[in-house]
């Protein structure tokens, strides 16, 4: 997206089930020490190089295959699962 496409503002939906949304942000806000768009924009672009790290450690050759499933399950969230076969495969939350 361009910079000139880019909205003024974007709004979360909290309401209608989705209050667990806000308490996450408040979270992220207090993890990170700073407001709670940046703590968004921190937490969506860290998600994603931690999920590539956790797969960078799970294809190590030097773990067992229970080593591997033990990290597998530490690392996996409510909205993102990590599983082993042959090699690793990331299931994110809507994909399933």
């Amino acid at each position: 997206m361009s910079h000139n496409e880019t909205p003024g503002s974007v709004r979360i939906r909290t309401d209608d089930g989705n209050e667990w949304r806000f308490d996450a942000i408040q979270k992220a806000a207090a993890f990170y020490d700073c407001n709670r768009s940046n703590a968004v924009a921190f937490a969506c672009e860290d998600v994603d190089e931690l999920v590539s790290a956790a797969r960078v450690v799970l294809e190590r050759d030097d773990l067992t295959r229970k080593q591997r499933r033990e990290i597998a399950e530490t690392l996996s969230t409510r909205a993102v699962s990590f599983d082993l076969e042959s090699s690793v495969t990331v299931t994110k939350k809507g994909d399933a």
